[in-house]
């Protein structure tokens, strides 16, 4: 079967590698021709966990090109960015790929929509510009079938998470399980096309404010003398409790975006707008909480520890790091950044050291596991404070060392190391008995 894949970014490349490895054709195409070059040449644009044995396996299945060949299957991976001043989906990369396809679709070809979509996006946009082709919604099949991955780990998921696809039909829906299953290991859930574009944006509007609940009882905490990560851990030791963790702000492609996409045609939209204000509102929580660190210093250097939206990747995509640089630009903070997974960002990038040389105040941002590895003896900085939005960090480790170290949500108490949290307390000679009241 010849598969053309239309964006070759993080979903697109690793689903065409995919689909080559289990023995299709498969070309990639992408506007990019840099892009094209370098993938024709045997080099990677990014980096992602197996992604280069993956792309070593699919050799011979694979090719790279900037425009849109005939086949059998097209799967419109590109890109669906957020309008920020309207808080609506920009379509425009769905739509021009859909109109390169209906340039060489022919009759019974599948026509796969990945790329995140607000609900009824196929049915209003997407069917109607194939059909300029000259085919009419009965004469190909459609469905959508939004990923499930997460950077880091993206290959293992896209193999082994189930899978909801939408199909305009059922036929379609039924022919595009098949194509899928010759890589994807989880379960495949068919069901049609409005609700597989609202599924995956409910996943992600779902987790999303969980995390703002969670943010929430930070700010709470802070103001109660409360220790929300120890409050946390120990409210989820009920079965039917999953409180996720606070931190810094939400970013990434999906979680800070998917739910402007479920709203934007909705007026019912009040808790969802609202965990969307309160998580976008983090970086200005901890801001205040630098304020009160660095109050009195003169021209104080802040050190932002990583810049990705999350541990371990070097995702900068809705980053609550550029948000929170910004502010401490407005307060008048000189900002020095290091992050060991980030080759680009907005702002300059340093080296460990020198990225604390100077520093009045360290503010960790990027749960990256390596930063619990920096050992505090060595840190060289013109003022010993730490602000741990993650609590990640062994806060008696860097005491030790004359660090003053805050970690966001612990209510101004005195911080605790991750094996103090909790103490598991079991009798088990009491665990059977019942006791009278």
């Amino acid at each position: 079967m010849k598969i053309t894949v239309l964006g070759l970014g993080y979903i697109g490349l690793p689903t065409a590698l995919l689909f080559g490895r289990s023995g299709h054709e498969v070309v990639g195409m992408d506007v990019n021709q840099t892009v094209v070059d370098s993938l024709n040449g045997g080099v990677l644009h990014f980096e992602e966990k197996g992604l280069q044995e993956l792309f070593d396996q699919a050799k011979g299945h694979f090719t790279a090109q900037n425009t849109v060949p005939e086949a059998d299957v097209f799967v419109i991976a590109v890109p669906t960015p957020l309008n920020k001043s309207l808080r609506v989906a920009d379509l425009s990369y769905v739509r021009a790929a859909a109109a390169m396809i209906a340039q060489v679709v022919k009759e019974y070809n599948l026509v796969v929509l990945e790329s995140t979509v607000p609900p009824g996006a196929s049915e209003r946009i997407v069917i109607p510009i194939l059909e300029r082709s000259g085919l009419s919604r009965s004469e190909f099949f459609y469905a959508h079938c939004p990923e499930r991955a997460i950077p880091g780990n993206t290959i293992l998921e896209m193999v082994f998470n189930d899978r909801i696809i939408g199909g305009i039909d059922q036929e379609s829906g039924m022919l595009a399980s098949e194509v899928y299953s010759s890589f994807v290991r989880g379960s495949i859930h068919v069901t049609n096309v409005r609700n597989a574009e609202f599924i995956k944006l409910l996943e992600n509007t779902y987790r999303d404010v969980n995390i703002a609940l969670a943010n929430e009882l930070a700010k709470i905490a802070e103001e109660s003398g409360i220790n929300i990560w120890n409050a946390i851990e120990l409210a989820n030791k009920h079965p039917r409790c999953a409180i996720l963790k606070p931190g810094p702000g939400v970013g990434g492609h999906c979680i800070a975006i998917d739910p402007w996409f479920i709203t934007e045609n909705s007026t019912k939209t009040g808790i969802i707008h609202l965990s969307r204000d309160i998580n976008d509102s983090m970086p200005n929580f901890v801001i205040h909480l630098l304020r009160g660190v660095l109050k009195g210093v003169k021209d104080p250097m802040v050190t932002v520890l990583g810049v990705s939206y999350k541990g371990d990747v070097g995702d900068t995509r809705e980053s609550p790091a550029l948000k929170f640089i910004q502010l401490c630009e407005n307060e008048g903070y000189g900002i020095k950044c290091y992050d060991p997974f980030v080759n680009a960002f907005d702002y300059p990038l340093f080296e460990l050291d020198p990225a604390l040389s100077d520093s009045d105040c360290i503010v960790l941002i990027s749960d990256h596991l390596v930063f619990q590895q920096i050992d505090p003896s060595k840190v060289q900085m013109r003022r010993k404070n730490v602000i741990d939005t993650r609590n990640i960090l062994d806060p008696q480790k860097w005491k030790a060392h004359g660090f003053t170290v805050k970690i966001m949500g612990n209510g101004g108490l005195e911080p605790q190391g991750p094996e103090e949290l909790l103490t598991e307390v079991s009798d088990p000679v009491m665990d059977n008995k019942v006791i009278p009241l």
